[in-house]
């Protein structure tokens, strides 16, 4: 099966895929310099995703080919348009976020150097709130690593010539799995404890992630942080990253905190309330700018 999908200008597939996968080792979200790649389990077939961009700067496209194994209903085609609008922000306008970073030099320039990133989302909340657990209170590198053994052991795979494709599992692999099995990826047993609890909540459907999307941030903040293993930093990570709420600005995140210090010359990296104050001026973007900044560092490594 393959369709085009129309994306809002401007738009760039490259820098999009970077501030969704974050580091190079990302075995989930595959880039591999024109092509991403995404294994999806829908109603369950397992289905590879690979998407690329066509068209002009101003009318972009994106094609998307699927392959399965499995029989796609011909009105497959709707579900793999709106996951693609969802991961990839393709119908969201920013004309005027475009227009605010006029008022601030630093971000003039990373719009001007980054344009075209759109908003990413994880395919779900429950992707996000395990993604912010993997990561807290330890590197980004070595998050994404605990992640990727994690896919491998309980994610769906998709196999071709290129290799095997794993996809990230969903809610019932976690909840069927013991705490043991999960932290052999590499959590601490409160993090596979937590793990296994947000899985099993959702499988039961003792709690609808789906109800959040009505929801106002701070509600959803505080909701979220009456989970198990879910504070503050991850609460409004989910909120920025599975919600696609763009005026969040996860306060707490230590490398967002490193690169608004060296963006505004500081003596110190700002603390939760300080990094608030700094990002209040570009309401209601301030998700936008935590991608930028997200960007230049990848840029600063040689990634991108």
């Amino acid at each position: 099966m393959k369709f085009s999908i129309d994306a809002t200008p401007p738009f760039r597939l490259d820098l999009t895929v970077w501030a969704l996968r974050r580091r190079d080792k990302n075995i989930v979200d595959r880039w591999d310099g024109s092509r991403y790649s995404r294994t999806w389990v829908y109603d369950g077939k397992i289905i590879l995703i690979n998407l690329t961009q066509t068209g002009t700067e101003a009318h972009p496209k994106v094609i998307a080919e699927l392959k399965s194994k499995s029989d796609l209903p011909p009105d497959f085609e709707k579900e793999i348009r709106q996951w693609a609008l969802k991961v990839l922000g393709l119908n969201v306008d920013l004309g005027l976020f475009y227009k605010l970073t006029e008022f601030n030099a630093i971000i003039a320039r990373l719009a001007r150097e980054f344009k075209g990133v759109k908003p990413p989302r994880f395919p779900s909340i429950f992707e996000a709130m395990v993604n912010a657990i993997a990561c807290q209170q330890v590197s980004l590198d070595a998050g994404i690593q605990i992640l990727n053994r994690l896919c491998v052991q309980f994610g769906a795979r998709f196999e071709e010539n290129e290799g095997v494709l794993y996809a990230f599992p969903r809610p019932e692999d976690l909840a069927n799995a013991s705490e043991a099995e999960i932290k052999k990826a590499g959590f601490s047993s409160q993090k596979a404890r937590s793990i296994k609890a947000l899985a099993t909540t959702i499988q039961e459907k003792t709690m609808n992630l789906n109800e959040l999307e009505r929801m106002p941030n701070e509600s959803i903040v505080k909701c979220l942080m009456e989970i198990r293993g879910i504070g503050r930093w991850s609460a409004e990570y989910a909120l920025l990253r599975g919600l696609g709420r763009l005026d969040s600005f996860p306060g707490d995140d230590v490398g967002a905190g490193n690169n608004l210090q060296r963006m505004f010359s500081l003596d110190a990296k700002p603390d939760y309330e300080q990094i608030k104050d700094l990002t209040s001026a570009w309401q209601p973007y301030q998700g936008m700018v935590y991608f930028h900044l997200l960007l230049e560092r990848l840029r600063s490594r040689g990634l991108i």
